[in-house]
């Protein structure tokens, strides 16, 4: 998945890599549970963060740059982890908490960017009022995204376990449901006014 493929504020690239251990699969699941741990703590703290900055908007029309920030390091984290637990990759994410829109290199494989928009400061306060009721058709579609993208890493992890290779059809499809997910999450915890669209980038 190429850097710069789509035109939405929240954008996520990832470096494929041509191989990957056979025996990956049997065990990244298990190797990520730390991950999966501190993602979890950072899943609640980032939804605090955007009950705050829902009535912060509101109220002011604007969204702080600190509490946009902390929401782009819950989603850089979390892709991060996705892309080892679906063992797309063999290098473990590493545990950093940068806290900018731009990401930092840290990880050699995936990027993930929230680029910093004017509009961040003269919000639409009416489509933020009502932004958990206008997301729910990207929910739905999510949901049955999530759910396809589940039975494709099934069929790899046999793929990867005989030939040491994700299809790559299938490698792309998991990464756009990745992208999609980031960008319905920079809509849903308000770093955008911006729709997401309904579309692979």
């Amino acid at each position: 998945m190429p850097e710069g493929t789509s035109s939405y504020p929240a954008t996520l690239a990832f470096d494929a890599p041509d191989k990957i251990a056979n025996w990956r699969p049997l065990v990244q699941w298990l190797l990520v549970i730390p991950h999966v741990f501190v993602l979890y703590v950072l899943q609640l703290v980032s939804e605090v963060v955007a009950l705050i900055s829902w009535f912060v908007i509101v109220f002011t029309g604007r969204l702080p740059d600190g509490l946009a920030n902390m929401q782009a390091l819950f989603m850089r984290y979390s892709l991060r982890t996705y892309t080892y637990m679906f063992f797309l990759r063999e290098e473990y994410p590493p545990f950093t908490f940068e806290t900018t829109p731009a990401d930092p290199g840290s990880d050699p494989r995936v990027r993930v960017d929230v680029q910093p928009q004017p509009a961040i400061q003269e919000r639409n306060r009416l489509t933020v009022g009502f932004r958990i009721i206008l997301v729910i058709p990207q929910l739905i579609v999510l949901a049955v995204l999530w759910f396809a993208a589940g039975v494709v890493t099934v069929i790899a992890f046999f793929a990867v376990l005989f030939t040491g290779k994700w299809p790559a059809g299938m490698r792309d499809f998991v990464m756009n449901v990745f992208g999609w997910w980031l960008r319905v999450e920079a809509y849903l915890l308000l770093l955008t006014d911006e729709y997401p669209p309904f579309a692979f980038e």
